[in-house]
């Protein structure tokens, strides 16, 4: 058994708070048999991520009532987690990592807004 698969989530005798939220997404994926049912091809949850991000999108554009925005959010943070299922990636410890690295960068005020990324002023 792969160690970030669906089924080493639902047998895992962890408590803390990302493992129970692994484990709710694994049953999901499971209770559907996603690796059974192209669930898990990479392509076709991409264009469920973009989808779910123009919902997101249009929640915040169209000023809708936070209740639906925070809604949207909830299927894209969803989303992301099947996609560690269906990749057996440890998200957390990616995301960890990841947030150790941007606390290093630098910030930049651009036309938009504040960015906090490696690109380089041209």
């Amino acid at each position: 058994m792969e160690p970030f698969s669906v089924e080493s989530w639902l047998a895992s005798g962890d408590e803390d708070v990302w493992t129970g939220m692994m484990k709710r997404v694994a049953a999901f994926h499971h209770k559907h048999d996603f690796a059974g049912n192209n669930g898990h091809d990479m392509g076709y949850r991409i264009a469920l991520t973009v989808e779910e991000l123009g919902e997101l999108a249009a929640a915040i554009t169209k000023n809708k009532p936070i209740e639906e925005v925070a809604e949207e959010m909830a299927d894209v943070l969803i989303l992301l987690m099947g996609h560690s299922l269906a990749m057996n990636i440890d998200l957390k410890a990616s995301f960890e990592a990841k947030v150790d690295k941007i606390m290093q960068r630098p910030a930049r005020k651009g036309r938009l807004g504040i960015r906090v990324t490696e690109y380089t002023d041209s």
